[in-house]
């Protein structure tokens, strides 16, 4: 039996129950992908990380989902520094994480953790009807061409028309097929659309976004930190966003409401990364057991 300590995070929040949550297993890196899986099915979160050594940064952070690996993701990088800072394993105010996306960049400034997302690609434009039959919507609910972009995870950026189209927003699953097949999708990276209103689900915000996720995936996510950066490099890209920092806002209609203040680096027409920062809560801490070979 091969033991790990873990760490239960709720991220980009300050309190128990809010944000989105992520099981952070140190040093369990090299667990074989299938039980990495499994032991993200096992706690029904959306993204596990599991961490180790790395010969080009202070850590490595592997990503996971019930279904796959994936190569970065937002809120379980914030989660894991919390995770970190909770056991005295980060002393200092700066790091650099190896992940499967390239380096990135991480700075502690109190409470919050801000990590830098790599330069955003944009991707190809979906068509509105495409998109809009994914999420049970019409044509005209979605006001700006929805685009794919990615700062380390590409997602489709759909921005709709108001608060009362995003929660009447539905998954629909057969459609999203067609979407996938359009994209060429083979399986190894996120491409449901993510969906952004322009003003938050309070008066601090200034945008407020859903994520609906295909199974095995729970339904929907709470907070989508990869997916944020993404989505403001897309408002900025497309001249929707005045400000050069902002305040994204997404889960409140799951009661997880989770914030995170967005930072564009570069000019709009030349962005070089995205910083996203959040808090973490640390919710509870334990080990994990592995099978025998599993490590």
């Amino acid at each position: 039996m091969s033991r790990f300590d873990f760490d239960w995070v709720d991220a980009f929040t300050n309190h128990a129950f809010g944000g989105n949550g992520c099981a952070v297993v140190h040093q369990g890196a090299g667990l074989p992908d299938e039980t990495c899986m499994r032991f993200v099915r096992e706690t029904s979160l959306m993204e596990c990380t599991f961490t180790g050594p790395s010969d080009e940064a202070d850590l490595l952070v592997r990503y996971y989902l019930a279904s796959r690996e994936i190569p970065f993701a937002g809120h379980p990088t914030i989660a894991t520094v919390a995770a970190l800072r909770a056991r005295g394993l980060v002393t200092k105010d700066e790091l650099t994480l190896e992940t499967g996306a390239g380096l990135v960049a991480v700075r502690i400034d109190g409470d919050l953790i801000e990590m830098t997302q790599v330069a955003p690609e944009f991707g190809v434009e979906v068509p509105t009807e495409i998109v809009a039959a994914s999420i049970g919507l019409q044509a005209d609910d979605i006001v700006g061409q929805p685009q794919m972009v990615s700062t380390g995870l590409p997602f489709c950026i759909t921005l709709l028309r108001d608060r009362a189209t995003l929660d009447r927003a539905v998954l629909n699953v057969d459609a999203f097929r067609i979407m996938t097949d359009f994209l060429g999708y083979d399986g190894t990276d996120m491409m449901e659309p993510f969906m952004v209103t322009l003003g938050g689900a309070t008066d601090e915000g200034d945008t407020y976004s859903r994520l609906l996720l295909a199974p095995p995936s729970p339904a929907e996510d709470p907070f989508t930190g990869s997916a944020t950066g993404a989505m403001a490099a897309y408002l900025w890209h497309r001249g929707l966003m005045d400000k050069d920092s902002f305040i994204a806002e997404q889960g409140h209609g799951m009661g997880r409401p989770g914030q995170a203040r967005v930072t564009r680096v570069g000019p709009r027409d030349a962005m070089t990364g995205i910083r996203v920062s959040g808090q973490g809560f640390v919710l509870m801490q334990g080990q994990v057991n592995m099978p025998e070979g599993a490590a």
